[in-house]
């Protein structure tokens, strides 16, 4: 972790592996290409982390907190039920059309496993351990499917990130995704997510989905 300072040098430098890190991998990142960047030397970025792991470290506590923040903030006012469950998509889906090196940084994450995904789940935990006793209330009032509860987390976060990623990877190929194409996506994520998860018949599944009336999203006011 990076030592007490009022100087912005360790926020621009994490700012800078976040923008690496998320879109050209954390193997392809070196130190001295972060500095040349930045225009430091190698050795500032040392001295506020010790190195390229620690750096690491600190990139994903500091995205966990952000992404935590993003989902506490969305479901503020998403009442109970599916609408907590559509509130934290539309959530993801804002934070890939407007911090899309965030939603980067998890997918490599992902890809790079243990110790840096225990330390990411680790930050999140407070966060799953809600999320896991909200889909265990809905399961034992007939409103979902039975599951594992943690197990679902994992199928519905890798579900909604991998969606994502497909985003990502046009942005690599210079075709810079619409916001139009992310609202389609968010859509097809959240007809996924309802017939895996809503019990046929239940009250919850009679709501009209993602957009109001007639179940048609609006692309406009509000972003994605």
């Amino acid at each position: 972790m990076p030592r007490r300072s009022e100087s912005g040098t360790a926020d621009r430098i994490l700012d800078a592996a976040l923008a690496s890190f998320g879109s050209r991998g954390y193997e392809a990142t070196s130190l001295d290409a972060l500095a040349e960047g930045l225009g430091v030397r190698k050795q500032s970025i040392l001295y506020w982390f010790p190195s390229k792991e620690a750096l690491l470290e600190a990139l994903i506590d500091r995205s966990a907190a952000e992404l935590a923040m993003a989902l506490e903030e969305s479901l503020a006012g998403a009442g109970s039920g599916w609408p907590r469950v559509e509130a934290v998509v539309r959530s993801v889906f804002r934070l890939a059309s407007r911090r899309p090196e965030l939603l980067g940084l998890l997918r490599e994450v992902g890809r790079l496993g243990p110790p840096s995904a225990t330390r990411l789940m680790l930050v999140l935990e407070p966060l799953v351990s809600r999320a896991s006793s909200f889909l265990e209330e809905e399961m034992d009032a007939g409103h979902m499917r039975r599951h594992e509860p943690r197990l679902l987390l994992l199928a519905i976060y890798s579900t909604v990130v991998g969606m994502i990623t497909e985003v990502e990877v046009l942005r690599a190929l210079g075709e810079d995704p619409t916001p139009r194409s992310l609202v389609r996506r968010r859509q097809e994520i959240l007809r996924l997510l309802r017939s895996a998860l809503l019990v046929e018949g239940g009250a919850e599944a009679a709501v009209p989905q993602d957009g109001g009336a007639g179940g048609r999203g609006r692309v406009g006011r509000g972003g994605v």
